[in-house]
């Protein structure tokens, strides 16, 4: 018989939510790589407005980059800064 302490099972799920966490690059990665796409069409179609479209691809871009990047934040404080061991006793 194996015994679970609570430390092991807090431990498990940490790292189970870690990985969860680590799905949201998947958003940002395919949001951008439409948001390039339908930039460069949109080139395509008007060379002269490539400023424009340019600038405005890559605010959206790094808006949408800020997901992922929570995402990791929150996976890397439940592995190694992990607040939940603390409220056990």
């Amino acid at each position: 018989m194996v015994n679970i302490t609570n430390e092991g099972l807090v431990l498990a799920g940490s790292a189970i939510g870690a990985g969860l966490a680590m799905i949201a690059g998947i958003g940002p990665g395919i949001g951008q790589g439409i948001a390039a796409g339908q930039g460069a069409a949109a080139v395509g179609r008007n060379p002269g407005a490539k400023g424009t479209i340019m600038s405005t691809m890559l605010l959206g871009q790094a808006v949408a980059e800020t997901t992922g990047l929570y995402g990791f934040a929150v996976a890397i404080i439940l592995l190694y800064a992990n607040p939940l061991i603390g409220k056990l006793k």
